[in-house]
């Protein structure tokens, strides 16, 4: 059970629909699905503004950095679907690998990246990986 306050008591889940918008993969869909999100927090934002100013930017990051990773490490369509939660927003993530992701180590200085995964890990309130005959769901929970 979670402890703590609620983000925004009262607020409707039902204000703004879930929203799925589908890519085939390609280094340009990265910025697409950048763009998908932000056109769908800002639909959000009309009847449920965000409880702090860097939600909107931490959701944004996540979800650049979830198809950068699709786009990188398992080449093909990936899915992205959007919804509005009680305390905040279910990002899910759909690729055609069955690969479950892993961190890696992290070297500031030597470059060579690392850091997407405990970024994901530090900016949502939770992360999931569903393994799916077609793939694989990425599930993250992020506070609005």
């Amino acid at each position: 059970m979670p402890t703590g306050p609620r983000r925004d008591r009262g607020r409707s889940t039902e204000e703004t629909p879930e929203r799925t918008v589908s890519f085939p993969g390609e280094l340009r869909n990265v910025t697409g699905a950048r763009l998908a999100a932000d056109g769908y927090l800002a639909d959000l934002a009309r009847t449920s503004p965000p409880t702090a100013a860097e939600c909107w930017d931490d959701i944004l990051l996540v979800v650049t950095e979830l198809a950068a990773n699709v786009v990188q490490y398992a080449p093909g369509p990936f899915e992205l679907r959007m919804r509005r939660t009680y305390d905040g927003v279910h990002i899910t993530m759909h690729d055609t690998s069955r690969v479950e992701p892993e961190p890696r180590p992290f070297h500031p200085r030597h470059g060579g990246g690392g850091v997407g995964w405990h970024l994901l890990h530090t900016l949502c309130d939770q992360v999931s990986v569903v393994v799916t005959e077609t793939g694989k769901d990425i599930h993250v929970f992020l506070p609005w």
